[in-house]
């Protein structure tokens, strides 16, 4: 899953982002809430961590921007208030969960999974299926038939998201923004080598699904099944 991450603070953003990598999640960082707005209408987020006192855009603002948008991406508000009027402020604005500072990174990472469960439009199971592959979304495992292999983070990542969109074309931006983030530091060739990863993984499984590159657009999963 993939997190935006918005707090003033550097410090604490910087150590709130390596518990949520740690835990599985990918993030953008952002230290202002016009980043933070700017961020969120253009990117494809799970979940949204904003804290309310921000330089340019209070969280609030961009709280209420987002939800005027028409954006319903799942949103913790945190912050050191934790006035009733404030938490009342945040839920009648749009807030999905309110956090005050200072806690627990098990409740914080616990309102995550939680906030972000109650934001899903319909179930999405723990195993997704593409023609003789399945994904353990749990426990990170590949399988084909009994053969099993377990994938690392982005190769993880990846998978995830070409088997929740089977036969559509994922262009190596996608990847890029989904998966690195917008402000990562990574070349765009490095879509490619874990592209060729996985590839090696496929044919060690012994799947007849092909990872498929289609010149300037992007890549395919098509199960080739003659």
């Amino acid at each position: 899953m993939r997190i935006l991450l918005a707090d003033d603070e550097k410090e604490l953003t910087e150590a709130l982002s390596v518990i949520l990598t740690y835990n599985k999640y990918s993030v953008d960082t952002v230290y202002d809430g016009q980043d933070a707005y700017d961020y969120a209408s253009a990117g494809e987020y799970d979940a949204i961590i904003l804290d309310v006192m921000m330089p340019k855009m209070d969280g609030f603002e961009v709280l209420r921007c987002l939800r005027s948008d028409g954006n319903t991406t799942p949103i913790l508000m945190l912050t050191a208030k934790s006035q009733l009027q404030d938490k009342v402020e945040g839920l009648n604005s749009g807030a999905d969960d309110y956090l005050p500072k200072p806690f627990e990174t098990e409740e914080l990472l616990a309102r995550v999974r939680a906030m972000t469960r109650r934001g899903k439009a319909a179930y999405v199971p723990d195993l997704l299926t593409f023609g003789d592959l399945s994904l353990n979304k749990v426990t990170f495992e590949l399988s084909c038939g009994k053969n099993s292999i377990r994938l690392a983070n982005k190769e993880f990542q990846m998978m995830e998201l070409m088997m929740s969109n089977p036969s559509i074309v994922i262009s190596t931006e996608r990847f890029m923004d989904r998966i690195w983030g917008y402000d990562t530091d990574s070349e765009i060739n490095v879509v490619w080598a874990y592209i060729s990863y996985l590839r090696k993984k496929l044919t060690t499984l012994g799947s007849k699904v092909e990872l498929t590159a289609l010149r300037g657009r992007g890549y395919v999963l098509e199960y080739k099944n003659e």
